[in-house]
């Protein structure tokens, strides 16, 4: 039985193809091993949940690992605010802003931790950063809203 000259083409090509995707597959130095791209996911998982204290060791482990990335630093940084440790929270999130400074989460997030250390000057620096950043963005519109709210509750308009 004879194949159509294109199947035979399209055969050998998609053969030729395996020996790359396999090599590929084996990852690299850059391309994080499924144990830590599911670490960090656990740790994400476990923040969304508002387990923080639980997701530190997962995202520290993540970052020894893998080295610094501004999301993970992001979500350090989040966790150690949220489980009440502002100056851990501080430290982390200009690491990431080290790397990336126009990362979305951390300028937010560093936005509401000025807040809460009743630095509205620095709050809206992050504002700024945001608005020129992405706009009206969902990160710019969650932290122009605390710091109406921030305004509101301390008799400023």
């Amino acid at each position: 039985m004879k194949m159509p000259f294109q199947q035979v083409i399209l055969s050998l090509a998609l053969v030729a193809a395996l020996p790359v995707t396999a090599a590929f597959a084996m990852g690299s130095d850059s391309t994080p091993s499924n144990s830590q791209a599911d670490r960090y996911k656990q740790a994400k998982e476990l923040v969304d949940d508002k387990e923080y204290a639980e997701a530190i060791p997962l995202l520290r482990k993540t970052i020894e690992e893998k080295g610094p990335s501004a999301d993970a630093l992001n979500l350090l940084g989040y966790s150690y605010r949220k489980s009440g440790n502002q100056q851990k929270g501080l430290d982390y999130y200009l690491q990431a802003l080290k790397l990336e400074p126009n990362h979305l989460g951390a300028n937010e997030y560093l936005g509401e931790l000025y807040l809460e250390m009743n630095d509205l000057p620095k709050a809206q620096e992050r504002l700024r950063v945001l608005k020129s950043a992405c706009g009206d963005c969902e990160e710019y519109e969650d932290l122009e809203e605390a710091v109406a709210d921030y305004k509101k509750a301390h008799g400023q308009s």
